[in-house]
């Protein structure tokens, strides 16, 4: 079986690890700058999770919370959409597996490259496995969602003022946090999905296509009109 991996990794140059390496260094690296606590120049999504709070104090004040209920059921239904999408796409990225040799084909007629079917399968494998990932990212963020909804059904009406109603909208908002969080690391890993499918045009396509995610993760969370938006008084 060593020799059976050994003979498998001969097929890939050093530009191709180097690529892989890229892809999977970017995609960590990028979740732990964004979600990083950076008081001078906070990220789109640290600027959100404030309002988050603001949000559930805001609750507090209503007599009635339709409106609070309403919303949540919105984040829950668009972490329920993107498990779903992901699902499938999972299916299409097996699927593919067992036409890999359909892949070589098209590459032979395109380029002459005829590649072993293995090497094929390893480059679906990984945006399979970043969809899997993701999948799992979307599936505990819908979980998170319910839990909130539960602490804010749980939340005493009446006071706003009540130390027991604060604490209780602070738990709220928290679950709020925690469960947006592991959806917007899904929404990353979606994008670094779409970003490993460039690796079966070859690893320099790979490289471009990690540095283009990363480019437009970092503009989307500390360069965009919305982030502006947000910060403004």
């Amino acid at each position: 079986m060593q020799n059976n991996i050994l003979n498998t990794l001969a097929y890939f140059t050093t530009l191709d690890f180097a690529a892989l390496g890229a892809i999977l260094f970017a995609w960590g690296i990028m979740g732990w700058f964004i979600e990083r606590h950076r008081p001078n120049s906070p990220s789109t999504h640290a600027l959100i999770a404030e309002y988050r709070f603001r949000w559930m104090e805001v609750m507090l004040t209503r007599d009635v919370r339709m409106v609070d209920a309403n919303i949540l059921t919105s984040l829950r239904q668009g972490a329920s959409f993107f498990t779903s999408a992901s699902m499938i796409a999972i299916g299409g990225g097996i699927a593919m597996l067992g036409k890999a040799d359909r892949l070589q084909g098209v590459a032979a007629d395109l380029s002459g490259d005829v590649a072993p079917i293995v090497v094929w399968e390893a480059k679906i494998l990984l945006v399979v496995l970043i969809l899997a990932s993701a999948f799992l990212k979307f599936v505990w963020s819908h979980r998170l969602f319910g839990y909130c909804a539960v602490v804010m059904a749980a939340v005493p009406e009446g006071d706003a003022n009540d130390p027991e109603a604060i604490r209780m909208a602070r738990k709220a908002a928290k679950l709020n946090i925690y469960a947006s969080r592991s959806f917007n690391r899904g929404i990353r890993t979606m994008y670094f999905a779409l970003a490993g499918m460039a690796w079966l045009l070859g690893p320099v396509a790979l490289l471009l296509a990690t540095a283009a995610t990363v480019l437009m993760l970092y503009r989307r969370e500390f360069h965009s009109q919305s982030r502006v938006a947000l910060l403004e008084d």
